[in-house]
């Protein structure tokens, strides 16, 4: 099963699916890069996309990683573990 999600930034182009962070809320990269963040907030209105810094990135994603941890989501910590090499080690 393919779970990738990708959104279109208009200014920063196609954006790539890191986590979700939140009920409403998902980290977004910048596809090829990956220097670029967004934290996106869904909304009754639309996207709001939330420029963030390497650093705070790397933040969520821990902290999504301790949740899944504590909540026994194995599949999608494992998932997510090889994104968080990827990105940022």
């Amino acid at each position: 099963m393919n779970t990738e999600t990708y959104l279109n930034h208009p200014t920063f182009g196609l954006l790539f699916r890191v986590c979700l962070i939140e009920e409403h809320q998902e980290l977004f990269t910048t596809l090829y890069a990956q220097r670029l963040f967004f934290k996106v907030t869904t909304t009754n209105t639309g996207l709001t996309f939330e420029p963030i810094t390497r650093s705070d990135a790397r933040l969520l994603v821990e902290n999504r990683l301790r949740v899944l941890r504590r909540t026994g989501a194995s599949i999608e910590l494992d998932q997510l573990q090889s994104i968080h090499r990827q990105t940022f080690q």
